[in-house]
């Protein structure tokens, strides 16, 4: 595996900085102390500019080579989750309820560790701009940071983005062209009935059983509304109703999450699950309130932008360990809001055996460090030559 040299003198460095940010694990818009520290780092490296501030609390490096040439820009996202951490390791989390459950700690080391190297050697013409998100995490930071400027102020051409993966080994990548990962939509039902005893149900009407009823229709929806060659999620994930066990409750709320591949899809999904909702609480002779909210687009790679990452890629782990047809996954990715902006190509890296994403035992692997940091470098390079 061709890992560039320079990479592996920083492994040690980027193992540290990654292992400090995962101690000190920062929620969405809260990133004070993780901006700071990459902010820090830029300036020590010598980047041109080191801008905060960007999307509340993103953080931007600007890097210009050695003559003019086009722009192009990376991302790492840089917040946890609301998890307590299970791993033990000697440098979990110092913050209760609060983990780097996702790797995030390990995208934001990379980055800078490939900021560091170009920095330091400048091989290349146009600009590398490196871009440490917040909020990835359900607080659409990618969009904040659109909103902010990011795209026109940093004259941003091309951008790229990157995230691991759990169960592919160490070393390789996976990438598709198209959509790659899901739309993510936001379900609330709020229901009222009519409260009374749970010995006389018959005097009431129960919230318990009309959202039991409305969690069975919604899967409907998938089952017969969607195209069978086609992908679709409806999952309700929270059911909250009643105090005790002799009264049937007078309101219930329901909350979850619609999920797509394509905007017709979406769209399918937008229209039914209100309908199904409210038709079936008139059914049962409650009220049914339903609020549905957009959320994160489905992301889509541009094809040209693909297949050069899928070279880079090649690059570094070698032509039979990139998957340039990997199967999309119906997670949701903020990164999508920057590429529906900008042509470019989300990638994942291989975490190898660990446990799953958003899991209480979840770490990032040390061992992809050399291998997504010299993609980043190389990807940069290759794409400004000249």
């Amino acid at each position: 595996m061709p890992i560039v040299n320079r990479v592996a003198d920083l492994h040690a460095d980027i193992i540290a900085w990654r292992r400090d940010i995962h101690a000190h694990p920062e929620l969405r818009y809260d990133e004070h102390r993780t901006a700071a520290l990459v902010a820090e780092k830029l300036k020590s490296f010598g980047c041109d500019e080191v801008v905060p501030g960007i999307g509340q609390t993103g953080v931007v490096g600007v890097i210009r080579g050695r003559k003019a040439g086009k722009t192009i820009a990376l991302r790492a996202d840089m917040d946890a989750l609301p998890l307590e951490e299970e791993t033990g390791l000697p440098y979990k989390s110092t913050v209760p309820g609060k983990m780097h459950a996702c790797g995030h700690d390990g995208h934001t080391a990379m980055l800078l560790g490939a900021a560091k190297y170009l920095a330091e050697t400048r091989n290349f013409s146009g600009t590398a701009v490196v871009i440490f998100q917040p909020a990835e995490e359900g607080g659409a930071g990618a969009l904040a940071m659109v909103k902010d400027g990011l795209i026109s102020r940093f004259a941003i051409e091309e951008v790229y983005g990157m995230h691991n993966y759990p169960g592919l080994p160490v070393g390789q990548f996976a990438i598709r062209p198209g959509a790659m990962m899901a739309s993510a939509d936001h379900i609330t039902i709020d229901l009222e009935g009519k409260g009374g005893h749970a010995a006389r149900p018959q005097l009431s009407i129960d919230t318990v059983l009309v959202g039991a009823q409305i969690v069975n229709q919604l899967q409907s929806i998938v089952a017969r509304n969607v195209d069978p060659l086609e992908a679709a999620v409806v999952s309700i994930c929270m059911f909250q109703a009643g105090h005790t066990d002799n009264v049937i409750p007078q309101h219930a709320q329901l909350r979850g999450t619609a999920r797509a591949l394509t905007d017709e899809v979406r769209k399918i999904l937008q229209k039914r699950v209100p309908e199904v909702v409210e038709g079936t609480a008139r059914l049962y002779g409650a009220k049914a309130k339903i609020t549905y909210t957009n959320g994160y687009p489905v992301l889509l790679n541009h094809r040209r932008q693909t297949e050069f990452a899928a070279s880079v890629a090649r690059e570094i782990a070698g032509n039979d360990k990139v998957d340039t047809d990997v199967a999309p996954v119906m997670g949701a990715e903020d990164f999508a809001f920057m590429l529906a902006e900008r042509p470019g190509a989300f990638i994942f890296v291989g975490n190898g055996d660990s446990a799953g994403l958003h899991h209480p035992a979840y770490n990032f692997n040390d061992e992809t460090i050399p291998v997504g940091t010299s993609y980043w470098v190389r990807l940069a390079e290759t794409a400004l030559a000249g």
